[in-house]
């Protein structure tokens, strides 16, 4: 019996916000279906070189009210950088709260517009502990 990863849903409120969230990580679109009779938008996207790790952004034009407002339920999605501290500080730049800041040099965790929570792991060995990351407090949860 086959195996094949397809990809992960995660249901959205504001696509648009949600697709420049997940662009700040480095995913690009690389598919997009609108559904007229259904009335949704599914987006799917993936890092540079791994389109066949997609994410896919379920999107209800009617909104969809029974979004959980901390959708912790669902777990985390992961990705590996190549330098966490210059991943975080791009992020932060760009109006993203560092929830799990990395002091150890290797993980992170930020939020993105609808609660889902991302782990940013650095790819390799951790890097050396740095300022402001090594005495930067949490912030929330993740």
């Amino acid at each position: 019996m086959g195996l094949t990863y397809l990809h992960t849903m995660v249901r959205v409120k504001d696509l648009e916000k949600s697709m420049a969230f997940y662009e700040l990580l480095g995913l690009k679109e690389t598919r997009r279906y609108d559904s007229e009779a259904g009335r949704f938008t599914l987006v799917f996207l993936a890092p540079p070189g791994q389109e066949d790790a997609p994410i896919e952004l379920t999107y209800n034009w009617d909104g969809d009210d029974k979004l959980p407002s901390d959708s912790r339920h669902f777990g985390h999605l992961a990705y590996g950088v190549d330098n966490i501290y210059e991943t975080c500080h791009h992020l932060q730049d760009n109006g993203i709260v560092i929830n799990r800041p990395p002091r150890d040099g290797r993980m992170a965790f930020v939020r993105s517009p609808d609660n889902i929570s991302v782990e940013l792991l650095q790819n390799g060995e951790a890097l050396e502990p740095a300022e402001p990351w090594a005495s930067m407090e949490s912030t929330g949860h993740w």
